[in-house]
């Protein structure tokens, strides 16, 4: 089923209420379908917190529009619920850091290993990035999300070094892993990356089909830091 028939259910549910207030409706609307839950709440996370961190920035770009179209192909018929939750987002007086609790909280106690809250984090750096600059403001929202989804420092500091030209970027850090590893132990983490990076993975995880391409520059990422690391260690 294509997610924007329920989304536009769930729109009408939550219209003239606070949004933050109304996430348990994902929960209890889409409980006899696990696999659509996790479509439908991808997708509301991905439209409210870029709508909190636009309301953050101050400022929307026609850049950030498309980086947000790029994730979602959204049809002409559906434009309107999701500028309407879009708009719901924005005039919610709850602080965003409420929201991002609301939709942890639909990992349940899993959270901690919720992949599908690094694609979130990943797509919102996705749409902050496509104005040139990701601005300070963004990436204190960013990192506040990333708290709140209980992912580390170091975690964090990997995703941003995907996103972030921080100049001679160091490919250590966009792997998340010490300089001192052994080359086995880096093979490893190398591969469980990729592996769990997948774009298979994401899918079955409720990531919409068009995100894959900013899964594939993920990994492309990932794969051009590895070999970094490779050559440098055999020139050695």
């Amino acid at each position: 089923m294509s997610i924007w028939t329920p989304l536009a259910e769930f729109v009408g549910r939550v219209s003239g209420k606070g949004l933050s207030n109304a996430v348990e409706a994902v929960r209890t609307l889409f409980a006899g379908d696990p696999e659509l839950r996790r479509r439908v709440s991808f997708s509301i996370a991905m439209i409210a917190l870029s709508a909190k961190m636009a309301k953050a920035d101050g400022v929307v770009t026609q850049d950030e529009i498309r980086a947000f179209q790029q994730i979602f192909s959204v049809p002409q018929s559906e434009t309107r619920n999701v500028a309407r939750l879009y708009d719901l987002a924005k005039q919610d007086t709850a602080a965003y850091e409420i929201y991002a609790e609301r939709m942890a909280g639909l990992c349940g106690s899993g959270q901690k290993n919720c992949a599908m809250l690094e694609d979130i984090l990943d797509g919102l750096f996705h749409i902050a990035k496509a104005d040139g600059v990701v601005h300070e403001r963004e990436v204190k929202f960013l990192e506040r999300i990333a708290e709140i989804f209980d992912i580390g420092p170091k975690h964090f500091d990997s995703i941003l070094a995907r996103h972030v030209d921080l100049g001679e970027v160091d490919p250590y850090r966009i792997l998340g892993i010490s300089r001192d590893a052994s080359f086995e132990e880096l093979r490893r983490h190398y591969h469980r990356l990729v592996t769990e990076n997948h774009p298979d993975k994401l899918i079955a995880r409720g990531v919409p089909p068009e995100f894959i391409a900013i899964a594939n520059s993920r990994i492309a990422a990932i794969n051009a830091a590895y070999e970094a690391i490779e050559r440098g260690r055999r020139s050695r």
